[in-house]
């Protein structure tokens, strides 16, 4: 996911470098998320066939090329070919390593170590926005992304040499259908609306802040980095506490959360340091919702379908980043970021309206079944 960190913190000077439009910006992450997004069914199953080990190892190099790729790309085709390579990984991801924690850690613990495993990706957040974007202001941003490529590819040969051997393959599992169904249908579409928020938080926050609030670029991409603190601190607490009873509400809480902070954003506009507490407040509340949403996948998946049923919801999370960003940009393109930002909290608020209502429709059926 540093990928996508990377073209929100570094946007400023993607923008005054290649001469890029911020409607072209959003379109990088439209391309990667869109491949992840009609990948990531066929991800779980990949990752069910050849298990977790080797879809993290491959997934590595992958991202090593695409982020390669970025960093040597000479104009906008090679650009978007390169983060078009990067939504392979992104499909992967999520089944492969919540089968890992379904092999590894026992049922008691899985919820905080899937919210330490998710918290990865605002670690991502948290590098792209602090340390790559003070080298880029030092040494460019080719030179900061080269350096992200050589770090996973570090990670790649440290999967090689830690992570525990897959187990030997199996026969194919039955045939399943592609359709998402119950509980997983519903989360497909909570995280469908989440993700279109929060793609363009990550897509545009750091230009907000540079074109509308008058920040320098390294300042603006601390506010990424902020994002990824506050992301990881919620990703692990909401995850631990999302136990049975309590983990079937916590989405919908989450996104009306968000809700708040994209009208802080807004609000920025006129009181400058909101954007702050903005920013604080959609780690702390809409990427955590993410977290909850895998650790319900988790709790739930009947044996066997642990990939599939991730893969599908984050199928719907990827689609969202692929949506968000280019409508963000509509506004963005003619300075209207307060519009934008009220399409955020619009988005955040519709998510919501969809998890309050699979909960309910869930204790209903639930007490049906115990009457």
């Amino acid at each position: 996911m540093l990928q996508l960190f990377l073209m929100g913190a570094l946007g400023p000077r993607l923008v005054a470098d290649m001469g890029i439009s911020p409607a072209v910006l959003g379109l990088t992450t439209t391309i990667g998320f869109g491949t992840a997004a009609v990948l990531s069914p066929v991800g779980g199953r990949i990752v069910d066939r050849i298990g977790s080990r080797r879809s993290l190892v491959l997934l590595l190099l992958v991202s090593t090329a695409a982020l390669a790729l970025i960093a040597a790309a000479p104009g906008i085709a090679v650009l978007l070919g390169a983060v078009a390579l990067g939504g392979v990984p992104q499909a992967l991801a999520n089944p492969a390593t919540n089968k890992a924690v379904l092999a590894a850690v026992p049922p008691a613990r899985r919820g905080a170590v899937t919210g330490l495993k998710q918290s990865g990706v605002q670690w991502g957040a948290f590098v792209a926005g602090l340390p790559l974007a003070a080298l880029a202001a030092g040494a460019g941003w080719r030179v900061a992304v080269w350096t992200a490529s050589g770090a996973a590819l570090l990670a790649a040969l440290w999967a090689v040499r830690s992570l525990p051997a897959d187990a030997p393959s199996s026969a194919p599992p039955p045939r399943a259908s592609w359709v998402p169904r119950g509980m997983v249908a519903w989360l497909v579409v909570f995280s469908l609306f989440l993700g279109a928020g929060i793609a363009s938080v990550n897509t545009y926050l750091s230009l907000y802040g540079v074109q509308r609030l008058g920040m320098d670029p390294t300042v603006a991409g601390a506010l990424v980095a902020v994002l990824g603190v506050t992301g990881i601190v919620g990703r692990v607490g909401w995850s631990k506490a999302a136990v049975p009873g309590r983990a079937e509400w916590l989405p919908g809480w989450l996104a009306w959360g968000a809700l708040g902070a994209a009208v802080l954003l807004a609000a920025a506009q006129s009181a400058g340091p909101l954007v702050w507490l903005g920013a604080v407040a959609v780690g702390v509340f809409a990427v955590s919702g993410n977290a909850v949403s895998m650790v319900l996948v988790m709790q739930r998946a009947k044996p066997g379908r642990a990939g599939r049923d991730s893969s599908l919801v984050a199928a719907g999370f990827f689609a969202g980043f692929a949506i968000g960003p280019p409508l963000f940009g509509l506004f963005a393109e003619h300075g209207r970021y307060g519009a934008g930002w009220l399409l955020v909290a619009a988005e955040f608020a519709v998510g919501g309206a969809v998890a309050f209502l699979w909960a309910r429709q869930d204790r209903q059926d639930r007490k049906g079944n115990s009457a």
